[in-house]
């Protein structure tokens, strides 16, 4: 399943979570809607940051458990929870090659008609905006 989503969005954490109860492969996509969300850039930056050092989801799951801290010294705290060599952590966030990978991610989006976070897409069904309580059966279906 390829899952756009922004770390800002709080109904991209709440379908992080339902997600999480399924056996799945996700790839995760970087939708950052800084207009409405000023934070989500940054926040996308850390979880590269964290991937160059092997930790990407873990560092996915702390951001979302925690959305109303996406400020340094709050990253710098789940840089040292996760164990990453804090000094690295912070070049990488602020490299060209990390800015670059989130750049193409939404801009892939942008080109396949992405509008909003999170959009689910899982074969060739597609679902875009909040998740109630149950997945839409069309994507139930294709990862239950």
């Amino acid at each position: 399943m390829i899952v756009y989503s922004d770390f800002e969005c709080p109904y991209c954490a709440s379908a992080s979570a339902k997600l999480s109860g399924f056996a799945l492969r996700i790839a995760f996509r970087h939708f950052p809607v800084r207009s409405s969300h000023p934070r989500a850039w940054p926040a996308a930056c850390a979880a590269e940051a964290a991937a160059l050092q092997g930790r990407f989801w873990e560092m996915h799951d702390l951001l979302f458990a925690d959305q109303g801290r996406l400020e340094d010294p709050h990253l710098w705290a789940r840089v040292r929870t996760l164990g990453l060599d804090l000094e690295r952590f912070d070049a990488d966030r602020r490299s060209p090659t990390v800015s670059a990978r989130i750049r193409e991610d939404f801009e892939a989006g942008v080109r396949g008609g992405i509008v909003t976070t999170p959009t689910l897409i899982a074969g060739t069904q597609r679902y875009a905006g909040q998740i109630s309580d149950q997945l839409p059966a069309e994507l139930s279906a294709r990862i239950g």
